[in-house]
């Protein structure tokens, strides 16, 4: 097994104090904090550049982390997330104890239970959901590797993980669906 806990202990005292990690996720490297706390998404909104109507994803590590951070959402999606390969992200209506400036308008989030080994642990510990959005400054193509990175993004984060940094295989953004009425509507395949 590969040791990373450094890196998870030096992203849970960052995390635990409103900072904000750059860190690498089940799809691309992400720039993360604390999904509950709003000074710190507003930490990435500056960092990113990035229109503060637009909304993000959370990473949670388990169907039970869905459940207490969403309204009575469709229990089927989980049947269908389990049968899924790729890594998706669902759209869910009635977000519930997350910052305000992490929803969408409508008071939904989009929430992605994370199979990567790194992020459920380090969400397991912080024992609340993580931000997570692509590693670039808003309108930039989104790196696939840690070495596409830009600088800025590096030195304006309070952290940055030292796991997987030399990984080179190619990743890509998450699916994003919606679960409307026992159906899937694809938003990004």
């Amino acid at each position: 097994m590969i040791d990373f806990s450094n890196d998870i202990e030096n992203c849970l005292e960052v995390l635990r104090s409103g900072g904000i990690i750059l860190y690498p996720t089940d799809t691309i490297w992400g720039i993360g904090c604390d999904a509950t706390n709003e000074a710190a998404v507003e930490k990435i909104i500056a960092l990113k550049q990035r229109p503060s109507a637009k909304s993000f994803v959370v990473l949670v590590a388990s169907e039970r982390d869905v459940l207490q951070h969403v309204a009575g959402p469709d229990l089927a999606v989980f049947d269908y997330l389990q049968q899924t390969t790729k890594p998706t992200t669902v759209i869910y209506e009635h977000a519930l104890g997350l910052a305000e400036n992490v929803l969408a308008d409508d008071g939904s989030v989009a929430m992605r239970i994370c199979n990567d080994e790194f992020c459920r642990h380090l969400i397991k510990r912080f024992r609340k959901p993580i931000v997570s959005t692509s590693a670039n400054i808003s309108g930039d193509p989104s790196p696939a590797l840690f070495t596409e990175i830009n600088d800025a993004i590096i030195k304006g984060v309070e952290y940055v993980v030292k796991y997987r940094q030399d990984d080179v295989s190619k990743a890509a953004p998450s699916s994003i669906i919606q679960w409307k009425n026992g159906k899937v509507i694809s938003l990004r395949p």
